[in-house]
């Protein structure tokens, strides 16, 4: 019998807290977990972490099991050990902390069977719109929470606030914004007269980007965070609704992993001709993730100093939400909207929410 069956038929009274991914992300939560309760705050032991290769018991040390889990071989069945028996019932919250779309494709189903989900996973509600769909069917039939904030700014008010406008009968008009941390920093520092390239791989050292930044600056990330706020404004978009804007040349993005960091080079000469175009016309460059009624894009742009998304600083995501109640003057939500720490507390946020 595994662990999983054995977890799932003991005797127990307290909802379970369960974890999926042990990665950044994840060792963010268990140390802010660990942190809220030595304050004495009231939330919910957690009472097992998994990965792709294993799962543990928390039993007293959360942090041990984490350790432990990090340093497990790989798994030789067929089925994730977290998949195994029922380990999971009516009541319990499932934080996933994964990037993995098998696991966004368990959303549903743990709806439907009553489970709480908390999620940083973008593949959930920011994936294939039939998926996404799914998830709110069994979110409205069975009742069950689904915290999605750290999908998007990792917990900055992104999505309560455009579901509250909506709720309250607002029309929203579009939405446009700075999506990507990673992107952000780039465009903060980028100053033209240095490589780009360069600055690519300052981000990549100090963990702005992902380990290959072509998945930041290919625009497939915004993409997601964008189809997550479209679909939370009530418009139905698939992915190939939105047009993107890739920043890597297709002969950078064929490369191999190993031989990137040398042709990084190649981004330089296009985006320093893009620089200076933007600053002959007193404009500064963003990388936008925008939506209407009509069409929805992702991509650089020029925009003007004084355009709401030119202000912020480092990492900051900034929104501006345009609507029947803010048609001229958008409201504008700003704040860090990268990194480990924040994210971890968006989803310690939900998680407390749920239980309260």
């Amino acid at each position: 019998m595994s662990t999983v069956v054995r977890l799932a038929t003991a005797s127990r009274t307290a909802p379970t807290l369960a974890l999926l991914g042990t990665g950044v992300v994840g060792s963010a939560f268990v140390a802010r977990h660990q942190r809220l309760q030595a304050q004495g705050l009231a939330v919910p032991a957690l009472a097992w972490l998994a990965n792709s290769r294993v799962l543990h018991a928390c039993g007293g040390s959360a942090q041990q099991a984490l350790e432990a889990a990090n340093q497990a071989s790989a798994c030789d069945g067929d089925m994730p050990p977290w998949a195994e028996g029922e380990a999971l019932r009516a009541g319990d919250i499932v934080v996933d902390a994964t990037a993995s779309d098998s696991v966004a494709d368990w959303h549903a189903e743990w709806l439907s069977r009553g489970v709480h989900v908390v999620t940083a996973n973008k593949l959930g509600v920011g994936g294939a719109l039939a998926r996404a769909q799914a998830i709110a069917r069994a979110r409205a039939d069975s009742g069950a929470g689904y915290g999605d904030a750290a999908t998007v700014g990792a917990g900055l008010p992104l999505l309560r606030s455009l579901r509250a406008l909506v709720a309250g009968g607002d029309r929203i008009h579009r939405v446009e914004g700075v999506l990507s941390g990673s992107l952000a920093w780039l465009f903060n520092h980028y100053d033209g007269m240095r490589a780009f390239s360069g600055f690519v791989r300052q981000a990549r050292q100090a963990g702005y980007t992902e380990p290959d930044p072509r998945l930041d600056l290919s625009g497939e990330d915004v993409r997601r965070k964008l189809l997550i706020l479209a679909r939370a404004a009530g418009l139905p978009l698939q992915a190939e609704d939105v047009r993107v804007e890739s920043l890597v040349p297709a002969d950078l993005a064929a490369l191999p992993l190993p031989a990137l960091d040398a042709a990084l080079p190649q981004l330089d000469a296009p985006l320093a001709a893009r620089f200076k175009d933007a600053y002959r016309n007193g404009a500064r460059l963003r990388f936008i993730g925008r939506f209407d009624a009509e069409r929805a894009s992702v991509g650089l742009q020029a925009l003007p100093l004084d355009h709401p998304l030119c202000g912020g600083g480092g990492t900051d995501n900034r929104v501006a939400i345009y609507s029947d109640r803010y048609p001229e003057q958008p409201l504008v939500i700003q704040g860090p909207g990268a990194g480990a720490d924040v994210t971890a507390a968006a989803l310690l946020d939900d998680v407390l929410a749920i239980g309260a």
